[in-house]
């Protein structure tokens, strides 16, 4: 599956946002996953804009906060969504409502891409329009299936499965699959020695 650079990046973007909210956020330390949300503030609100290269966020307030929470909860639905009919309306509905004004730009040393946001808009409208857009590529391109949870019992990140026979279960191979593996492994082996 071919995804332009622009994108990909979306994708990226609303895989992270989506993964900040507490029932995404897997266990640590010994507590329980769920107990934490990624935009607990507005200063994790600028960390989110700031690590994901967001253009044009000005001054951000509890409004933004707010209305990104929104965004995030409707992107969530998306990944949960049971059919693409039902994934494109929620699609349809964010993209709509953020006032979607495509235009090609190249600022900030990237080439030639599309942003779907008005130049002005909120960083919730931004988000909403250009990663809808992402979103939207991948049901139009007939793989709404690669929007998924980890299938790690403890985690449920989002992600997005790129793999060229959509085989991915975990999130992360690296943590979530290694971990699951070493388990699997260690039960065999139990199971062997008796």
């Amino acid at each position: 599956m071919l995804i332009p650079h622009d994108t990909r990046i979306a994708l990226d973007t609303v895989v992270d946002l989506v993964n900040t909210a507490p029932e995404s956020r897997p266990p640590r330390d010994g507590l329980a996953g769920g107990s934490e949300d990624g935009l607990a503030d507005i200063a994790a609100l600028y960390a989110f804009a700031e690590r994901h290269l967001i253009s044009g966020v000005g001054a951000l307030g509890e409004k933004d906060l707010t209305a990104v929470r929104d965004v995030r909860a409707r992107f969530a639905e998306v990944f949960a969504a049971p059919d693409p009919r039902t994934a494109a309306d929620l699609v349809n509905r964010l993209v709509a409502a953020a006032g979607t004004t495509p235009q090609l730009t190249d600022h900030d040393g990237y080439d030639w891409h599309v942003h779907y946001f008005a130049p002005d808009a909120s960083i919730a409208d931004h988000l909403a329009a250009d990663c809808g857009m992402a979103l939207a590529f991948i049901i139009v391109a007939g793989e709404q299936e690669r929007l998924r949870r980890c299938e790690a019992p403890d985690c449920g990140h989002a992600f997005v499965d790129l793999s060229r026979n959509r085989s991915r279960r975990y999130c992360s191979s690296r943590t979530c699959g290694n971990r699951l593996h070493v388990a699997a492994y260690r039960a065999r082996r139990k199971e062997a020695t008796g």
